[in-house]
């Protein structure tokens, strides 16, 4: 998986020690720990899946992460994701609509000693009560960039998101510069749909 990720264009070498050093089979359900290695995103339950590695190390490199940074993700679905930023060294605050999948992420992080801030509800809305974050990742694709998540991001931070329909999303990554946004965009992910006030509505996606 490593020597694919390096492959593919992760230079960072922190971010390899992470990933190598975090067991991905231990996120995954079965049937389906047989293939955690793959670079491919995998079934978690509730229509949810974990992010295949490249992405996972994609958006992890584009948010630059430093030890001590203030990091908001949106979706904790398995904690994978979560685990990865923590072990960088992150204070990591996670948002995950569905109780059960944030009930078996907690069980992971309580395992592992992760001091992860976590909650149920709609994080399309962010968490204002610990905002501003130095970086802020979604983990869902959304319609279009949510405004609330963009207001909590801290000068100089980043937001990394999909954007697009239900079936392709471009990666955006947005960088705040005092009261501007620059915005970047990288082609070709796909990821499960973004629940919530400023993302798709759950009717229209069933």
């Amino acid at each position: 998986m490593i020597s694919l990720l390096k492959d593919r264009g992760i230079s960072d070498a922190k971010i390899l020690a992470v990933m190598a050093r975090v067991d991905r089979h231990l996120f995954v359900p079965e049937p389906f720990t047989n293939r955690s290695y793959e670079d491919s995103a995998l079934p978690i339950g509730k229509g949810q899946t974990i992010s295949q590695p490249y992405t996972v190390a994609f958006m992890t490199q584009a948010l630059g992460v430093k030890a001590g940074d203030r990091i908001l993700e949106i979706g904790t679905g398995s904690g994978y994701q979560a685990a990865i930023l923590a072990e960088l060294g992150a204070r990591v605050f996670s948002i995950e609509r569905n109780l059960d999948l944030l009930a078996g992420a907690r069980r992971m992080f309580d395992r592992f000693g992760y001091r992860i801030v976590t909650k149920g509800g709609d994080g399309t809305v962010g968490w204002n009560e610990y905002a501003p974050f130095n970086s802020i990742i979604v983990t869902a694709g959304a319609p279009e960039v949510p405004q609330p998540l963009l207001a909590q991001l801290a000068d100089g931070g980043k937001l990394v998101i999909p954007v697009g329909g239900l079936d392709t999303q471009t990666l955006i990554i947005c960088t705040r510069f005092g009261g501007r946004i620059d915005r970047r965009e990288v082609q070709g992910f796909k990821f499960v749909p973004l629940i919530g006030k400023m993302g798709w509505n759950k009717t229209g996606v069933d």
